[in-house]
């Protein structure tokens, strides 16, 4: 893992960013104390249906509160 200082960053962006996109891990430093990773972005990928072969639940399980509960969260928020 190179470190680089923040003066050497600014000066060498371009150059960071393209040993970073080569696999390089890259540390900014100030003052030698290390303040900043750069890394590549990567985009969310977003999986639908990752449940779907779970096991079946009772939906009423999940419906409505516990009295108890509601009351320990909403009272006098009526």
């Amino acid at each position: 893992m190179a470190q680089v200082n923040v003066h050497e960053a600014k000066s060498q962006l371009s150059a960071l960013i393209a040993r970073v996109l080569a696999g390089e891990k890259i540390t900014i430093a100030r003052a030698g104390t290390p303040v900043v990773d750069l890394i590549p972005h990567r985009d969310l990928v977003v999986v639908y249906g990752l449940g779907a072969a779970e096991a079946e639940h009772d939906s009423a399980l999940f419906d409505g509160g516990d009295a108890e509960i509601n009351q320990l969260f909403y009272a006098g928020n009526e």
